[in-house]
């Protein structure tokens, strides 16, 4: 494998490392633990950045490598940024820092267990290894350091369902490791090496040995688990609405991202001549979860879980950009991908920023409502964000729309851009009511104004004393049969 010797690589991932070492080291000194992690993160960041700007430099076909130990492959574990690599390693580490410092001033009380700033920095080295690494066993290694830092997290939130959600995870989560395991071993059988580079040669010839497709199958499995695409989204809600603020500002906006990362690199490396067969798959997985995600978020009332469902939703456009398939549309899928990892970590910490004000640190909109009036500056950011995803003009993420539908046009694909469009329409009506449900409303509204709970959708509203209020079943009330709202 050529390319250019570059240490730095190494920067992102082994310096939140040593601070995580450095945080165990200071158990018992909450502070002094968020300020190591918070000057981790921002090295680390730094390094992201340095790398990318030698890419640049070097132009597009620039590859930066390292060899760990000095040995060559396939003997030794190379990490590789290239350009999109390097771009995803700065989306990532920008974030972790943002939330690290997030975390100075956070008055969750989970963030006061001394595993808490470790695991946390041990998510931003996973986060970092998975984009740089340049063989598919380690990619595994650093996915399971961040599963398993995030799960630890969420284990330990001030939510009373944190554990469950985090039991839930653990559980989901290990049934895509082991079909990742099973792609590996069945790669491994087959070409007697793990580097990306090597099996992109193999592949390249056209032969499709017996194990091949089957690995290719059980690799995209494993991914679609991790990316929380539906329909293998069962632990996203949950886990992501239970985990305390900054690590929820985290899972959403790149955690997730990883296993996109991997999709678009197995659909443009490994198997480019199953590409159509994939890409069809991925634009039919991707309208479902456009309208399921953006669906339950309208039907969602806690402004955490909603935006864990908007998730869901924002996925659905990057599979069908990556669906497309083209060049305009990869550029759009990795468009997308940056500028909703930006947006959503700050509208999740806008979110609990409002959140701590209220005792219990309920993100419920029945809490919420009001909550926010008189935060002028809270309340234009929040607008601004959710402005963003929706893709309004001129904001960033009128950008990633934009850039998705010149995707669509290229490749002349109408209907399927005419149901992404109207996709976007959803993303603005949820946020803008979310926005006026708790920059705009009066805090103490009247009993009719309350959001409706149990599985309900008030068609006309009614005060608890009128003859139709306990009736669920009646002309005023439409009953879904969803589960209660715990």
């Amino acid at each position: 494998m050529t390319g250019i010797d570059n240490p730095l690589i190494l920067a992102p991932i082994i310096v939140p490392l040593i601070g995580a070492a450095i945080c165990l080291l200071l158990s018992g000194r909450n502070r002094a633990q968020r300020v190591v992690a918070l000057g981790a993160g921002i090295i680390a960041c730094v390094g992201s950045v340095a790398v990318l700007l030698a890419n640049l430099q070097g132009g597009a076909n620039a590859v930066q490598i390292y060899r760990v130990g000095g040995y060559a492959v396939p003997f030794g574990i190379v990490l590789v940024a290239d350009l999109m690599a390097s771009v995803f390693a700065v989306m990532g580490t920008s974030v972790v820092a943002a939330g690290l410092l997030y975390c100075l001033q956070c008055r969750d009380h989970s963030l006061t267990y001394p595993v808490f700033m470790p695991a946390f920095l041990c998510v931003g080295a996973g986060l970092a290894g998975s984009f740089y690494t340049g063989d598919v066993f380690t990619f595994f290694v650093f996915l399971e350091l961040m599963v398993m830092s995030s799960v630890v997290m969420v284990a330990v939130s001030d939510n009373r369902l944190g554990l469950e959600a985090a039991i839930k995870y653990l559980f989901i989560s290990g049934i895509g490791s082991v079909l990742l395991l099973l792609s590996i071993a069945a790669v491994y059988t087959t070409f007697g090496t793990l580097t990306m580079a090597h099996i992109a040669q193999e592949l390249a010839t056209g032969e499709r040995p017996l194990l091949a497709l089957p690995a290719a199958v059980l690799f995209m499995s494993a991914l679609l688990i991790k990316s929380a695409v539906v329909p293998f989204h069962f632990w996203q809600p949950d886990f992501h609405t239970t985990a305390p603020t900054p690590v929820s500002g985290l899972l959403s906006s790149v955690v997730v991202k990883v296993g996109i990362y991997g999709i678009i690199r197995s659909n443009t490396l490994y198997f480019t001549q199953e590409a159509p067969f994939i890409q069809n798959i991925l634009i039919v997985l991707g309208l479902v979860g456009i309208f399921f995600g953006g669906l339950s978020a309208l039907r969602t009332w806690n402004a955490k879980r909603m935006l864990a469902y908007s998730t869901l939703g924002q996925v659905g456009f990057m599979l069908v950009a990556i669906g497309w398939g083209s060049p305009i549309a990869l550029v759009a899928a990795i468009i997308y991908i940056v500028n909703h990892a930006y947006i959503k970590s700050g509208m999740l910490m806008l979110t609990g920023a409002l959140a701590s004000r209220i005792n219990g640190h309920s993100s419920d909109m029945k809490d919420l409502e009001g909550a926010g009036r008189g935060y002028v500056l809270l309340s234009i950011l929040y607008l601004v964000g959710g402005l963003a995803l929706a893709g309004v003009p001129p904001f960033n993420g009128f950008i990633s729309k934009l850039a998705l539908v010149r995707g669509g046009v290229d490749v002349q694909s109408w209907p399927i851009l005419g149901l992404v469009i109207t996709g976007g329409i959803l993303t603005l009506i949820y946020m803008t009511r979310a926005w006026q449900w708790i920059f705009q409303r009066a805090p103490g509204a009247p009993p009719d104004a309350e959001p409706p709970a149990h599985g309900t959708i008030e068609i006309e509203t009614h005060r608890p004393d009128s003859p139709l209020a306990p009736r669920c079943c009646s002309a005023s009330v439409l009953c879904l049969g969803s589960s209660p709202r715990r």
